[in-house]
């Protein structure tokens, strides 16, 4: 379970063990739930907190290869440090040999067609929820699907 405290108080951690790179991480991360807080005007759900961490992750990983792309390893590498911290409060994702076994379970099931992937999609998703990368889950289905 994630919570702003939880958040707060490994905060109040890194900066006792004067880990820099921790603490902006997770002080970004702070941030940007409290953003959502008052855009929200309530507290957020801790599924709304995972989609968050999730949408930082991901940001992170798309600045990583951009800078890898433009010679900038030293920023690639530091945006990579920030997702793998931030990986840590997301539920563990489910192996791909796993989830290759459940696509082809659902597609039997459906007797699903190349044209049927958004409904198959919207299946596995019910199914797995936060436990698998909606990117992963792609293009599985769409080599699957051909």
């Amino acid at each position: 379970m994630i919570s702003l405290s939880q958040i707060e108080a490994e905060i109040m951690s890194a900066l006792k063990a004067k880990d820099q790179l921790l603490t902006d991480t997770l002080r970004g991360l702070k941030v940007r739930i409290q953003n959502q807080q008052i855009a929200k005007m309530s507290p957020l759900t801790e599924d709304e907190i995972l989609a968050l961490v999730k949408s930082e992750v991901k940001r992170r990983k798309e600045a990583a290869e951009s800078y890898s792309k433009g010679s900038r390893q030293e920023l690639a590498d530091k945006e990579l440090l920030e997702a793998k911290i931030l990986e840590k409060y997301l539920p563990a994702q489910v192996p791909e040999t796993e989830l290759a076994a459940i696509i082809e379970k659902i597609i039997a099931a459906e007797n699903a067609k190349a044209a049927d992937f958004g409904k198959v999609m919207g299946k596995l998703k019910a199914q797995l929820g936060n436990s698998a990368d909606g990117a992963v889950l792609a293009r599985l289905l769409k080599e699957r699907l051909k």
